[in-house]
């Protein structure tokens, strides 16, 4: 497996600590709807977490949040809606993203509530 998958993986485990450590449950990890993903799926009150986590080795190119496209929101978007009519779900869905940076022995991390309303 190349280095960046290893970090993509570890930065999605961190993640999902991350909001488990908030009272957010887990729901779902790397979620497929055709050719589509989810890397995490979590509850929170009364609303679904649709989450996108970006892990990067640093960030001296660019902010990791900002490498989110707008077809890549509308791949979340498609894949939501599937999630919520195959588990028939009746939340308020909000989308967040995480951003992972190693740091020393440790991580910088942002959780970023409502980074992006869909355009539907």
């Amino acid at each position: 497996m190349a280095e960046h998958n290893r970090l993509g993986e570890k930065g999605e485990d961190i993640a999902a600590e991350f909001l488990a450590d908030k009272g957010y449950r887990i729901l779902a990890r790397n979620w497929r709807f055709k050719q589509k993903e989810i890397d995490l799926i979590a509850q929170k009150d009364d609303f679904l977490v649709i989450a996108e986590v970006r892990t990067r080795s640093t960030d001296g190119w660019e902010n990791p949040k900002d490498s989110i496209t707008n077809a890549k929101i509308r791949f979340l978007v498609d894949a939501t809606e599937a999630y919520i009519i195959g588990n028939d779900v009746e939340l308020e869905v909000r989308f967040d993203v995480i951003t992972l940076i190693p740091r020393g022995k440790g991580w910088k991390i942002e959780h970023i509530e409502e980074a992006f309303h869909p355009q539907l």
